[in-house]
């Protein structure tokens, strides 16, 4: 039989809109509700951005027991470490690590070809 996953990205993504913001009290209390929906992922934040995503992500792992919480890591061992740290007592850790790849990107922020990034 087919499955259908949903890895939600609210408690990160859901920042990015204009005006919203979530303390760690709120974004504990949405994952809850995501863990009650039997949401398989929950992204809980980009623990390298900041030290308030950091704790939000480590309180979230600590509480969710049955879903997933996965940190987002730019593809980099110093954001994977800390990802890592903030991520190690989740029963069911993901790190979701991304890399820009515009053309934009490439040239000149990363200072690498298509080839290298692959």
């Amino acid at each position: 039989m087919d499955k259908i996953y949903v890895f939600d990205t609210t408690l990160r993504d859901g920042e990015q809109c204009p005006g919203a913001s979530l303390n760690i009290d709120e974004k504990i209390e949405i994952a809850k509700m995501l863990e009650i929906l039997k949401v398989d992922t929950i992204e809980a934040g980009f623990p390298f951005s900041s030290n308030g995503d950091f704790e939000a992500v480590r309180k979230v792992s600590q509480i969710i027991k049955n879903s997933t919480v996965a940190g987002l890591a730019r593809a980099n061992e110093k954001d994977i470490d800390v990802c890592y740290e903030a991520l190690k007592y989740a029963k069911n850790k993901r790190i979701h690590i991304f890399l820009a790849t515009s053309d934009l990107h490439l040239e000149y922020k990363l200072k690498m070809s298509r080839e290298e990034a692959l």
